[in-house]
């Protein structure tokens, strides 16, 4: 696929042996999105799926792979590709506790400003100068 980029690393040993690996900078979430924060490895049998946002924040809740369907975060990273945009995620519940959604928090990292509208970014880091 085109996003897979293949990368040669060399060990040095006796044998001088070359391993070839596959990396992949954004993977494609249960939705059909594709995010750099989403993980999955099924690998000789593991079954590994998670959100490396959400982990990031001790408070963010517990990750399902539903909460990818409504996750504006693959969005986001689409739209506003700022080196200086920062994400935290959580998951926050909807009235009764049903209706999880995932709730996005955005800074900027060269203002220290909280960001309104991540899609758009803080409105200064980008401007140009004629």
């Amino acid at each position: 696929m085109f996003w897979q980029i293949l990368v040669q690393l060399s060990f040095p040993s006796a044998r001088s042996a070359n391993v070839f690996r596959i990396i992949s900078p954004h993977m494609k979430t249960p939705s059909g999105k594709e995010c750099r924060f989403y993980y999955e490895d099924f690998f000789r049998g593991k079954e590994t799926r998670e959100c490396r946002l959400l982990e990031k924040n001790p408070t963010g809740g517990e990750w399902k792979p539903s909460h990818c369907n409504g996750c504006p975060v693959p969005d986001i990273l689409r739209q506003n590709a700022c080196p200086n945009l920062v994400l935290e995620a959580s998951i926050s519940k909807g009235i009764l506790g049903f209706g999880e959604k995932v709730k996005v928090f955005a800074v900027c990292a060269k203002k220290m400003t909280e960001v309104s509208k991540p899609e758009v970014g803080c409105g200064e880091c980008h401007t140009k100068v004629f």
